[in-house]
């Protein structure tokens, strides 16, 4: 089997991934305007392609070079919610198949399709699971700019540049207002905590530590990804507070969720 190749933004943290993806998925495209953050999870095609066991390799590129990029691979761009097309990551190469494909959830589709030997969208779930992903989204989305601002921190440069730049004049505030410490750091954090308690809710339903009881399915693989990107772009300490919520529920399924998924 040839290996896969995924395009994906680079960071300076050890082993470089992040990563701003979910904000370019037409499922929540919407969160580009400043009433809705863009929640930037992820490593939902990296879990996807460890669990099915898929060989790949990541070729990085910065922000200001994706359009470029994308252009000489023959990639298509990605329709967002009001109609605009545009060129984003991540976008996963299939040179087994010849099929370049766009947005996390549609790569997760067509993995789920082309190589279906243990499905992430099993029991037909995916309408249910694209509610489930929508939901968390929104839950999470008021206090989306606090780790926003975070992220804008652990970039390359020329990278972080064109995100402080662009988030600017998205949310028409300076980088420093975006969840200045005090009472509205607070109000972020509070969001985020009644985020993850309402998840733990919708967990405990069923028993199994999966959200589909023991069916592994793309929303654990979801749930990681916005806890692994809240682990990566967050100070240490801020992410073990989170880690920590819920007798350390959450720190326990990104670490079952890395070891389902082959150590990714």
């Amino acid at each position: 089997m040839k290996t896969l190749i995924l395009y994906d933004i680079p960071s300076k943290l050890e082993g470089k991934y992040w990563s701003d993806n979910i904000t370019k998925s037409r499922q929540v495209d919407s969160l580009f305007t400043p009433a809705h953050p863009d929640i930037t999870p992820w490593s939902m095609h990296r879990f996807a392609l460890g669990y099915k066991g898929l060989p790949f390799q990541v070729e990085w590129v910065e922000l200001p070079d994706i359009a470029p990029r994308m252009k000489e691979i023959g990639a298509g761009k990605s329709k967002l919610a009001d109609g605009a097309e545009k060129y984003t990551l991540p976008v996963l190469s299939d040179p087994n198949t010849g099929a370049l494909v766009t947005d996390s959830w549609e790569i997760a589709e067509y993995l789920d399709e082309t190589y279906p030997e243990k499905p992430i969208f099993s029991h037909k779930s995916k309408g249910l699971i694209r509610a489930f992903t929508s939901a968390l989204i929104n839950l999470l989305q008021p206090a989306a700019i606090f780790p926003i601002f975070r992220a804008s921190q652990i970039l390359n440069e020329r990278s972080a540049e064109y995100y402080i730049a662009t988030r600017e004049v998205m949310f028409k505030r300076r980088i420093s207002e975006f969840s200045p410490e005090g009472p509205k750091r607070d109000e972020h954090w509070a969001i985020i905590e009644r985020a993850f308690t309402t998840s733990k809710e919708w967990y405990v339903e069923e028993e199994g530590k999966w959200l589909m009881g023991d069916v592994f399915s793309y929303a654990d693989i979801f749930t990681a990804s916005v806890l692994s990107w809240l682990s990566r772009v967050l100070h240490e300490d801020e992410w073990e507070k989170i880690a920590s919520w819920h007798d350390g529920r959450w720190g326990k399924l990104l670490a079952d969720v890395k070891k389902e998924c082959n150590g990714i």
